[in-house]
């Protein structure tokens, strides 16, 4: 019983530890480019959803410029 109490306490001091790790930094601006999808198959899913109303007009501007930028 003794050895499951041991445990679980530095199981619990690990994760308090490693927490700091795995959250992410505030405060920066950082962009992640998805290089799975290809820039054609980007620009198909912001018309496809342009033409949902999901996002304005302005938004698919912006993004598309960003898309072609990153190119």
């Amino acid at each position: 019983m003794k050895h499951f109490r041991i445990s679980a306490v530095l199981m619990t001091l690990a994760l308090l530890a490693a927490a700091p790790l795995l959250t992410a930094c505030g405060g920066s601006d950082v962009t992640v480019h998805n290089r799975m999808v290809s820039p054609q198959q980007s620009a198909a899913d912001l018309k496809r959803a342009l033409d949902a109303g999901i996002i304005s007009q302005d938004e698919y501007q912006e993004e598309m410029e960003k898309l072609h930028d990153a190119n």
